[in-house]
């Protein structure tokens, strides 16, 4: 990535004391951008960033992507937006659907209607593997996310002032509320590993890979365009064996069964979306659909080699071996820390 980009630039992320935000922080606290400006509603974990960061090039401000006001505040004079304030967890989004479509869909609205009058060149909006065939609420507000989001590309076009893109990806490693750092805890604790499925498969990302997508997207994405990350998966037993090995944990695997709203495996792209995907090497850039309000043509013309695709999902993907995932959990920052400590 040539950060050359980001000289005397101002970037907001939203959410931006999440996981993703954290990370961008670390790409860039040394770099030549001349502000970073981390916009969220939770002052505790602002205040906890402020403390332990102290660089005056970052700016936080309180705030919520529901109210268009206070994001309008934190939009002013900035060049670039990555969007990743959203409500996440599959089961509280699952009881207040609302909720998730009040943060996901209207705020995600409001953070684009925000950038397009304040001039922003580049805004990334970050979605989820659980958006491609959603069966679960957040999955669905997070889709419906993506459609605003394009929708507002595709109308903006080629030649605006402000793109707007998305990027889509797995699950990001050792990210607050997954389940590595409560596996964690539970070796710590000497209790059972739960795992609901172990031949359940997902996606294997780190944080740097998420950041990585985003500035990729950032780099070569056009207004509508859709970004996703080639991912190797693992299944959930592999992954927890990895684990007790690393931990040389004496913890049992106990399985519970699967949760409300749970997929066996998380599809990253759809097979219409394959049909039409262009294979950039590491990632695939999904074009969004150029087709009008014409419905007519639709009930006559259609595409029949969609059918010779399938969607990309963790199941098909490439398959990482025991020895690969415990390669790839040494790279987490969570996991380096608990074995220096304990050595």
């Amino acid at each position: 990535m040539n950060n050359n980009n980001f000289i005397n630039k101002i970037l907001l992320i939203t959410g931006g004391t999440g996981s993703f935000g954290n990370a961008v922080l670390k790409r860039f606290l040394d770099s030549d951008v001349k502000e970073i400006r981390i916009f969220s509603r939770d002052e505790k974990k602002q205040d906890d960033m402020r403390h332990t960061l102290q660089n005056s090039k970052v700016k936080f401000y309180i705030g919520d992507v529901r109210d268009k006001r206070s994001v309008d505040i934190a939009m002013k004079g900035v060049d670039y937006v990555f969007h990743a304030a959203a409500l996440k967890q599959v089961p509280s989004c699952e009881f207040f659907p609302v909720e998730a479509v009040k943060t996901n869909v209207l705020g995600t609205e409001n953070v684009l209607d925000s950038a397009i009058q304040h001039n922003v060149k580049n805004v990334v909006v970050l979605s989820t593997d659980k958006a491609c065939y959603p069966i679960n609420a957040m999955g669905i507000s997070k889709a419906m996310m993506e459609k605003v989001a394009i929708a507002k590309g595709r109308a903006l076009g080629l030649e605006a002032t402000t793109t707007i893109c998305c990027t889509r990806y797995g699950n990001v490693m050792a990210s607050r509320g997954s389940v590595i750092p409560l596996w964690i805890e539970q070796m710590k604790s000497n209790t059972d590993l739960t795992i609901t499925d172990a031949n359940m498969t997902r996606f294997m990302m780190t944080l740097d890979d998420a950041v990585d997508l985003v500035l990729y997207a950032f780099m070569h994405g056009r207004n509508g365009d859709l970004f996703v990350q080639k991912a190797p998966a693992a299944t959930l037993d592999v992954l927890a064996n990895a684990l007790l090995k690393l931990y040389h944990s004496d913890s049992k695997i106990r399985i519970i069964g699967t949760r409300h709203g749970e997929k066996l495996y998380e599809s990253l792209i759809t097979r219409e979306e394959m049909a039409k995907a262009e294979d950039m090497g590491d990632y695939f850039r999904i074009p969004c659909d150029s087709r009008d309000l014409n419905y007519d043509k639709y009930f006559v013309e259609g595409k029949e080699e969609i059918a010779a695709f399938q969607d990309y999902h963790s199941h098909n993907t490439n398959r990482l071996t025991f020895d690969e995932m415990t390669a790839l959990l040494l790279k987490l920052d969570i996991i380096q820390d608990d074995l220096k400590n304990n050595q």
